[in-house]
């Protein structure tokens, strides 16, 4: 009597090499402007015909409309937040001006996540966070859950090292993202343009009220 073959587990594995990787690309940026234009509803039809490719390539490579979308919202954080992740971990943790190093990895933050588009991928999770609350996940883990946790660590070695006194962590980090960011949020999500002007004053004023809470004489030289 013949043993019948499992089937293998999970999905099979995306096409590899230099024309894999090309089409992969393809798709990748035609769903980034198909989800902006046209929300998730967009069609696997529309996707594909966007993309110059099938929808089986599409298939082969994402499995899913939803992985998908997925794979949209981690690229467009990495390359939103990549600048700023690294002057926070490369330049923050050790640095000798607080103040200017922190005004500088801010305002990076906020450059890269209160662009129109990055605002407008936003808005079109917030939409479908109950039917795909999945979706909200992924924002919320390669977006709010990395940033706060990179800027935990660089801002708990300043603590250590007598620059900062911080009792709560975790407060202190939303409490920055709620004086640099947030009203850039609120503003994106209603259409309303913020001036250059006004947008710089909001991360300095929100860097020197964290630091009139959380600072020592320490964290600005000459102090």
């Amino acid at each position: 009597m013949r043993t019948a073959k499992s089937a293998p587990e999970g999905p099979p594995a995306a096409p590899s090499g230099a024309r894999a990787a090309r089409k992969r690309q393809a798709i990748l940026e035609a769903a980034h402007r198909v989800f902006l234009r046209e929300g998730f509803g967009a069609g696997v039809d529309l996707l594909a015909a966007e993309a110059g490719v099938s929808k089986v390539t599409l298939y082969n490579h994402f499995g899913s409309k939803e992985n998908l979308f997925k794979e949209v919202i981690g690229r467009t954080l990495d390359e939103a937040l990549g600048a700023s992740e690294s002057l926070i971990t490369d330049r923050l943790a050790e640095s000798d001006d607080v103040r200017s190093d922190l005004l500088a990895a801010c305002r990076s933050w906020v450059a890269g996540l209160a662009t129109p588009e990055v605002l407008a991928l936003r808005d079109v999770i917030a939409g479908e966070r109950r039917r795909f609350p999945a979706l909200g996940e992924v924002w919320q883990q390669r977006g709010p859950v990395r940033q706060h946790a990179a800027l935990a660590r660089a801002l708990g070695r300043l603590d250590e090292r007598g620059l900062l006194r911080i009792p709560d962590m975790e407060l202190a980090v939303l409490q920055l993202s709620g004086l640099v960011l947030s009203p850039h949020l609120v503003y994106g999500s209603y259409g309303a343009d913020m001036s250059a002007s006004l947008a710089d004053r909001l991360v300095e004023g929100g860097v020197d009220m964290f630091l009139a809470r959380y600072g020592t004489g320490a964290a600005v030289p000459g102090n």
